[in-house]
């Protein structure tokens, strides 16, 4: 006997990142020419010694660590979130316009389940953030590609054409995943008055923001004083904090957007760790100038990826910044069959740029991305130096 299969969880693609580490199964690597996964954005170091002390006190001594706590966050968490964006961003954001996830991911879902439904449409530009799509996709709500065009940059005219009765929401993310752009405060102020225009959500994810090369905001959208009629922004603190596995997120909206995200989160998680909440407070309050060592790390990775891909003049490096280059490769082949090669012949595990582009799209099939965010000035003059060695 065959159990029933929800239709639309059976047409979601797998998981990328799990797809390509099965590509490593069986494959034996040369130990003079060791594995370089660039494969996933997440740090692979732990939190600072400091913040390791913090929660393993918390843990120690703080009995409420271990119960349930509010389903929307810490109080003093979501205060200090409000406090710092208000300040950051040149705005007003109050506790109550503040929520805490699961990770952002748990961010996107649950903003989303507030937003649209079976047959209602978000667009997407495209490469898009494959969970995204993947989360769209098991709602059966369409993800309606926007490509963003030369320099990754998408453009609200663009937009503007494929909005329909359906549409719900415009989903951004800056400093992109997977393009590694950092979008223009402008471009984020034309998105928000087309989506006010129509209705709409504009949802800003900002996983990656504490590594933008930028200086000052990144952005203006907080300083409209009625911000919160459209912006619903998402943050992860697993990046600036290497809190991966505590799971921390955040959501900025209004709170009658927050009351009914609060019904999606009683429901799945009922609330979120509460360890992880406690890291990532202590985190916003001592780490500042640690973190701004972390983004002078990435930066200067940043100009690593540049500078090598300057010397590889078969390829085209269409966009880098936080954790991501993105490139167009120069061979006769799809790049998910590049990739997989890549593995066998150079050691090189990276994504295809088919996993963040539909079918439609066929430029996918020659670009690649490179999460280049957890290797080293000596890592990346490796890969450059593979890259540069391989021959299909």
């Amino acid at each position: 006997m065959t159990l029933p299969l929800n239709p639309a969880m059976a047409a979601t693609e797998p998981p990328p990142v799990m797809e390509a580490r099965r590509w490593l199964q069986g494959v034996a690597f040369p130990a003079d020419r060791p594995l370089i996964n660039v494969s996933q954005a997440a740090p692979v170091d732990p939190p600072p010694l400091a913040l390791r002390q913090a929660i393993a006190e918390a843990a120690l001594t703080n009995d409420a660590a271990h119960l349930y706590g509010p389903v929307l966050g810490l109080p003093e968490l979501r205060a200090e979130i409000a406090a710092q964006w208000s300040a950051a961003y040149g705005g007003t954001i109050t506790e109550g316009q503040t929520a805490i996830t699961q990770g952002c991911n748990q961010a996107f879902t649950a903003v989303l389940s507030t937003l649209a439904g079976h047959g209602d449409e978000v667009i997407l530009p495209t490469p898009w953030y494959f969970n995204h799509k993947m989360w769209l996709d098991m709602q059966g709500v369409k993800a309606v590609p926007l490509p963003a065009g030369p320099g990754l940059i998408p453009q609200a005219e663009d937009a503007a054409r494929l909005i329909t009765p359906r549409t719900r929401a415009i989903v951004l993310v800056s400093p992109n995943n997977p393009g590694g752009v950092e979008y223009p405060s402008e471009t984020l102020a034309a998105f928000r008055d087309l989506a006010r225009a129509h209705d709409l959500a504009l949802i800003v994810d900002e996983t990656y923001r504490d590594f933008d090369a930028r200086t000052g905001r990144p952005h203006d959208l907080f300083a409209d004083p009625d911000w919160d009629d459209t912006l619903i922004q998402l943050y992860s603190f697993s990046k600036a904090y290497r809190l991966t596995g505590h799971r921390v997120g955040a959501i900025t909206a209004s709170t009658q957007r927050l009351a009914e995200v609060e019904k999606f989160l009683d429901t799945v998680a009922i609330c979120p760790s509460q360890l992880g909440q406690i890291g990532a407070l202590w985190g916003m309050r001592n780490l500042t100038q640690w973190v701004a060592g972390e983004r002078d790390e990435i930066l200067a990775r940043r100009a690593a990826m540049v500078n090598g891909f300057a010397a590889l003049p078969d390829w085209k490096l269409l966009g880098c910044g936080a954790y991501f280059a993105y490139v167009e490769h120069p061979y006769p082949m799809a790049s998910d069959a590049l990739a997989k090669r890549l593995v066998q012949e150079a050691s090189l595990l990276m994504l295809p740029g088919t996993m963040f582009q539909p079918d439609s799209h066929p430029e996918g099939r020659r670009q690649l991305r490179i999460a280049f965010a957890n290797i080293d000035a000596g890592g990346i003059a490796e890969m450059f130096r593979r890259l540069a060695a391989f021959r299909p």
